[in-house]
């Protein structure tokens, strides 16, 4: 990174404050292309999806894509910081984490008119050992013809670039054991098809050179929101007949493409909430969430 940026002082504190309220208005068209692409990176073998089939929990992120040109695009691959979202000044920015609630009768559906209204909620800075944090909460609401069709909130942390001597956050152990899991094995290709199918120009996903000598990490990260949707996943593929009605999810730890790692879940005693979490080849946790069940 050009500047090595740690900590925020007041006057941009309260300029990046003054964003809370924001809103931003935007269309899509849910078309089966995009779902059949994901359904292969997945290795699920789906039917092709037909006009009126449900959009599967999730599938939803291939879709409201941000486009910027390239001349617009900072040095780590993202857009330049401003437009909707506020311009943070610190380098990294991850996706923290999130909840979401469908409406059960009113599905999203492969040939809908979607129109969707985002907000900036709030606008939270901590000082941490490394440096400041900035928490950004995005609001979002889908609509199709019929009406609302789901709300989400995002969670989006900005933080300062890594230094030798930063303190390293203690792991937490994973679960050992669960009902419910599957083992994936993050490669380069998967990682670089679900970069492409989000349009997610983010180079720590894909350059491995940037990942490591820029950014300092040891080796390709594995999308937050690709191991949520694997998380989503497992539930499907081990009760398919259920509907998930809500989901919650936290990103606890890096997960990066040198190893497998594992998914997991618990179903309740009365079959309506499944915990879920994610756990590196070392066994620490990396991502905890939770479903719940119509």
């Amino acid at each position: 990174m050009s500047e090595d940026i740690r900590a925020l002082d007041a006057i941009t504190l309260a300029d990046l404050r003054s964003w809370v309220g924001c809103t931003e208005a935007s269309k899509d068209d849910i078309t089966p292309a995009p779902l059949r692409a994901l359904s292969a990176a997945l290795d699920r073998g789906d039917p092709d999806p037909a006009l009126g089939a449900v959009v599967p929990p999730l599938w939803h992120w291939l879709y409201f894509l941000q486009h910027p040109r390239q001349s617009e695009l900072g040095v780590d691959g993202h857009a330049k910081r401003g437009g909707f979202l506020p311009p943070v000044p610190l380098p990294r920015r991850m996706w923290a984490g999130g909840r979401l609630r469908w409406q059960a009768e009113n599905p999203l559906l492969v040939g809908d008119a979607v129109s969707r209204i985002s907000r900036i909620a709030s606008v939270e800075h901590k000082a941490g050992r490394s440096g400041d944090l900035l928490f950004v909460l995005v609001e979002h609401e889908m609509y199709n013809q019929r009406g609302l069709t789901l709300t989400e909130e995002h969670d989006i942390v900005y933080r300062a670039a890594a230094r030798r001597d930063d303190a390293v956050p203690r792991p937490i152990a994973a679960e050992a054991t669960a009902a419910w899991q599957r083992e994936v094995v993050p490669d380069p290709v998967l990682l670089f098809r679900y970069s492409a199918l989000t349009f997610n120009g983010h180079r720590i996903h894909y350059d491995r050179s940037y990942a490591t000598e820029v950014e300092g990490y040891p080796g390709l990260i594995v999308h937050g929101p690709l191991i949520a949707t694997l998380l989503v996943d497992l539930v499907r593929r081990q009760r398919p007949e259920a509907s998930i009605q809500s989901f919650e999810f936290r990103a606890v730890r890096p997960t990066f493409d040198l190893y497998a790692f594992r998914l997991n879940g618990q179903l309740s005693a009365d079959g309506k909430t499944v915990r879920l979490w994610a756990q590196d080849n070392e066994g620490w946790l990396t991502m905890q969430g939770s479903a719940t069940l119509a």
